[in-house]
């Protein structure tokens, strides 16, 4: 095993053999053999161990066996103390997630306060088996049936071509001292239930079980990167970016083949979870929407729009001073004021208006309901909705909508449209160009 390791070392992962390595290791057999093995390939490593406190006295003991092996490999060891059970009790995690939590985020500390270029774990194949049959329990896409990745950012698992049966077997025959974790043999968790129940079933039946799930698993993985080719192939046709999010062309989806599939796969990463919902907007009313805890996605007339969570500003105010010549505005741009002899071409990012009009401070805030203006070319009044619904505003144009406000009257939609009753007249002397850049 030791000769198989270090010639998959320098055809798989020849980049580890000049990186600074953090091996993650609990003293269990599976990552005493990784700690050994990348001592006999002359690896660069140290060791990091967590005591989750879950275990009592064996849980200590785990911390000293590695303590001690780390001093008899000749490397450097970390270890952290977690207080599991109050951690998971506080954010409603079971505290097999809590303890992932705590290790991986410890881990990416280390790597980042020592320099490490990457953190090794000691998953192998029975735990892709395990993962995969876990996934297929709960239900997942084609990524959960794709197991374990052996590299995944700076996360490398160079064991996952070995059986935990290799592994024991080489520790026997080898001598190496390793600690039984005693939780294992519970089946109070799935993963062991499934270890301990489900699959000596299924190796019963198939002896040859790791075997043909690797292939099984490389037949998922090519399927699935064949998707991503065919996604990849539509994107530019279904997707465009804009200053909110993206939009999807409703329409265009609708010609191509499956629809649901495609959804999934575009918005896999932003983590929806009521995927019906999220097909039924295609025929859904404009304005209906589904959110994840990250973004939402929205029906607009003939395309899905794609954004974060709206970051509510509430009542916040911006003041412009008559003295101010130029004011910066976050989320907006820098407005400038100034004084000039006549009106020269207004835009929709510049406007001219009599400063006899206006009430200093002026007023910038967001708009909101019951709003109203005079729109410029036009006799009467008109509300800011039934403008917004004129112009075919998206929800996310109309959330990012500001307005210039002379006491409670609006001046201008800013970069849309100026209010009527602040036109410059002939008799007015002082003009005053206002701009946002």
């Amino acid at each position: 095993m030791e000769k198989i390791f270090k010639n998959l070392i320098k055809a798989d992962y020849p980049y580890l053999c000049g990186g600074k390595l953090l091996l993650a290791i609990s003293g269990g057999v599976d990552s005493v053999i990784l700690a050994h093995l990348c001592k006999a390939a002359k690896l660069d490593f140290s060791m990091a161990h967590c005591n989750f406190n879950l275990r009592g006295d064996e849980s200590d003991g785990d911390e000293s066996f590695v303590v001690d092996l780390a001093d008899s490999l000749g490397v450097e060891v970390y270890t952290e103390s977690f207080d599991t059970l109050n951690y998971a009790e506080k954010l409603g995690i079971s505290v097999q997630m809590a303890a992932r939590e705590l290790r991986y985020e410890w881990f990416s500390e280390l790597s980042s306060s020592l320099k490490f270029d990457y953190t090794l774990t000691a998953h192998h194949a029975n735990d892709n088996l395990e993962t995969f049959l876990i996934n297929l329990i709960r239900g997942t896409g084609p990524e959960g049936l794709t197991g374990i990745k052996n590299e995944r950012d700076n996360i490398v698992r160079p064991l996952l071509g070995f059986s935990r049966f290799e592994i024991e077997t080489y520790a026997r025959n080898k001598k190496y001292k390793w600690r039984e974790d005693s939780s294992n043999a519970s089946d109070k968790y799935m993963r062991n239930k499934i270890r301990h129940q489900i699959i000596p079933v299924m190796e019963e039946i198939n002896p040859q079980l790791l075997d043909s799930f690797a292939k099984t698993q490389q037949h998922l993985q090519e399927s699935l990167d064949l998707v991503e080719d065919y996604i990849s192939l539509l994107y530019p046709k279904l997707v465009e970016k804009d200053k909110y999010g993206y939009s999807l062309d409703i329409d265009f989806l609708k010609k191509v083949p499956n629809q649901k599939q495609i959804l999934y796969q575009l918005l896999k990463s932003f983590g929806f979870t009521e995927w019906n919902d999220v097909y039924d907007l295609l025929d859904a009313q404009s304005g209906k929407m589904v959110l994840s805890d990250t973004h939402r996605l929205i029906k607009d007339r003939k395309k899905l729009l794609l954004t974060e969570h709206n970051k509510k500003i509430g009542n916040k105010e911006y003041h412009l001073d008559r003295e101010e010549d130029l004011a910066m505005i976050p989320g907006m741009g820098t407005f400038h004021i100034h004084e000039v002899d006549k009106v020269g071409q207004t835009s929709h990012s510049c406007i001219y208006v009599p400063e006899r009009k206006l009430k200093f401070p002026l007023v910038i805030r967001k708009w909101k309901k019951g709003d109203f203006f005079y729109p410029f070319g036009m006799n009467g009044k008109k509300k800011l909705s039934d403008f917004f619904k004129d112009q075919k505003f998206s929800l996310p144009e109309k959330e990012h909508t500001w307005i210039l406000c002379s006491g409670e009257e609006i001046v201008w939609i800013i970069n849309h449209r100026a209010d009527n009753r602040f036109a410059v007249e002939k008799s007015d002397s002082k003009i005053l160009k206002i701009c946002i850049t």
